[in-house]
């Protein structure tokens, strides 16, 4: 079946930052946690330096209505940029009980932008940075 997911790059810190979403959306790694050190090298090329080998090749986390998030470690060591983030995660809530329970997990050693609060449009609306940099938007449409 096709899906749209959405891959996040972390500076080393992958695997910290998927256990921290783990927590927060209170769900299961899809398969297997993938370090570099687990690809095999090419006939002639050295094996992975051990702070390489360690890092995140790929971290996957389903959290709402069947959108996965993917990430990896992009450190600068292996010719990776980290550019910032150009993309907000809107989490479209059931309730606003959930709305309120994922914005408090996320808002840890993060920035609030907005508190989730009643807008004009009869919606519960909130934004924040997390802790690794991420953007969230919160939107629920139940009373």
């Amino acid at each position: 079946m096709a899906r749209t997911s959405t891959w996040f790059h972390f500076a080393g810190n992958a695997e910290e930052a998927f256990n921290f979403y783990r927590s927060v959306f209170q769900t299961d790694f899809l398969g297997p946690l993938v370090r570099f050190g687990d690809l095999r090298t090419a006939p002639g090329q050295p094996p992975w330096p051990p702070e390489q080998a360690k890092l995140v090749m790929k971290i996957a986390l389903p959290i709402l209505g069947g959108h996965v998030i993917i990430g990896n470690d992009a450190p600068a060591s292996m010719g990776r940029r980290i550019q910032g983030n150009n993309v907000t995660l809107n989490l479209e809530t059931d309730t606003r009980a959930e709305t309120d329970r994922l914005f408090a997990a996320l808002k840890e050693g993060g920035t609030v932008e907005y508190a989730p609060t009643e807008m004009p449009w009869g919606g519960y609306w909130g934004s924040l940075i997390d802790r690794y940099g991420n953007e969230w938007m919160f939107s629920c449409e139940a009373k």
